[in-house]
């Protein structure tokens, strides 16, 4: 899952994408409004974290035009938790508020909330073909079998398990578990594709569709 983490406080903002990415999370930054908003245009974020006092462009008027353009859940961070701060920032558009300080199980735990209602429902297990993948205590396993996963190989996992059999480009994929700073031209998708293949053993469970990418082969229990 893609994330953008919009932050003038840069010890902070480091602090909070550092915490993401060790759940998984491909975390981007942005220091000022102005930056956060020229990011969003360029990559399909599924959630952003948003200060709401930054400059060059405020958190307000950003919050309202992510929400006008209807690509990135919103969750808004204040230094006011009080209520009626916390109505006029969903007010603007924010899908969800958080004020500090926060307890950062809790912010890990909204971001992944707004992640699943990016587009069609995701439940927090997933399951095909045998395979079981918890996003929120980030294991998986395969007939029962563990499987130790680095965090790229889950997150591709929980991409291809969650697209139900369609099929994945290498760019979705590289967008979606990597951050702003992968290579598109790299072959680190296809390098993890081929190991996560391996983990998951046989029979295999996920087809290169040439020219397309991949998805998820039906075989075996869901």
């Amino acid at each position: 899952m893609r994330v953008l983490v919009v932050e003038d406080e840069r010890p902070l903002a480091g602090y909070i994408a550092a915490g993401l990415r060790k759940h998984g999370f491909a975390v981007d930054l942005a220091h000022d409004g102005r930056a956060a908003l020229d990011k969003c245009a360029l990559t399909p974020y599924d959630v952003v974290v948003l200060d709401r006092g930054l400059p060059a462009v405020h958190g307000d008027t950003v919050c309202r035009t992510l929400a006008a353009r209807g690509t990135a859940r919103v969750l808004m961070l204040t230094a006011s938790g009080a209520v009626q701060e916390r109505v006029n920032g969903l007010a603007l558009g924010a899908d969800d508020y958080l004020g500090k300080p926060f307890a950062f199980s809790e912010l890990v735990a909204r971001v992944r909330a707004l992640a699943r209602r990016t587009t069609r429902a995701r439940p927090p297990v997933l399951r095909a073909a045998g395979v079981v993948l918890d996003s929120a205590r980030r294991t998986a396993e395969r007939d029962g079998r563990p499987l130790h996963l680095t965090p790229k190989e889950f997150g591709v996992l929980e991409q291809l398990l969650a697209a139900d059999g369609d099929v994945l480009s290498a760019e979705t994929l590289l967008e979606k578990v990597w951050d702003e700073h992968a290579d598109p031209f790299t072959n680190a998708v296809r390098l993890t594709v081929g190991t996560l293949r391996r983990k998951l053993g046989d029979p295999p469970l996920i087809s290169t569709v040439t020219g397309a990418g991949y998805r998820m082969v039906p075989c075996g229990p869901g």
